[in-house]
């Protein structure tokens, strides 16, 4: 298949895999290899994934924006903007934007949707605006009360809780040798729900 997925800033590549598993070329833009800021896009670009990383835009850190200055900030809206000039240049057939509640509604807008991990079947809460141009995605939200507390993904995890998120899908069974000893909570909390992920590339393939 021929089609040419860009995911931006996409870490693990955990939001393509439907795509590379279903045959597309996606292509992982994402540092240390790649940084958005000075990539060149190719031509004929079918669908781009962007992540820009949340650390200094999610209301999550609010209590240590005053204290990080004005130059995190910027610094961070330079790999959105970075994201949006590739959109915008490689005109695609879709396009999304991800980021969890927090400043980017100031420089971008209400988002096309909102969205918890648990509405597309992964027992956690975190709140996250979608932008884009897209396919809203068919939701199979979570029944019942076996949630994993989102605090556990905001501290370090014990070995009983990363067995858990094996179970549910959030991490693949060989984590460690991915990801190492997962004691960079920062490293969990970024990676896309994989529930979400399939049901995003069901609505837009």
């Amino acid at each position: 298949m021929d089609k040419i997925i860009l995911d931006l800033c996409g870490g693990t590549g955990a939001w393509s895999k439907k795509y590379k598993e279903a045959g597309y070329d996606v292509r992982l833009i994402t540092l240390p290899d790649y940084d958005v800021r000075t990539y060149i896009p190719p031509d004929s670009v079918y669908g781009i994934l962007a992540a820009p990383p949340c650390t200094h835009l999610a209301v999550s850190g609010a209590r240590w924006w005053k204290k990080k200055g004005i130059h995190v900030l910027l610094d961070a809206l330079s790999i959105v903007d970075a994201c949006l000039r590739i959109i915008m240049i490689s005109n695609p057939k879709f396009w999304a934007l991800e980021n969890p509640v927090g400043r980017l509604v100031k420089y971008l807008g209400k988002p096309v949707m909102y969205f918890n991990p648990c509405d597309f079947g992964d027992p956690w809460t975190k709140k996250t605006g979608l932008w884009g141009k897209f396919n809203i995605p068919l939701k199979t939200p979570v029944i019942g009360s076996n949630f994993l507390p989102h605090k556990i993904l905001s501290q370090p995890v014990s070995d009983n809780q990363k067995n858990k998120l094996v179970q549910c899908g959030y991490l693949p069974s060989n984590h460690v040798d991915i990801y190492g000893d997962l004691r960079d909570r920062n490293t969990i909390r970024a990676i896309t729900p994989p529930g979400f992920a399939k049901a995003f590339f069901e609505a837009n393939k």
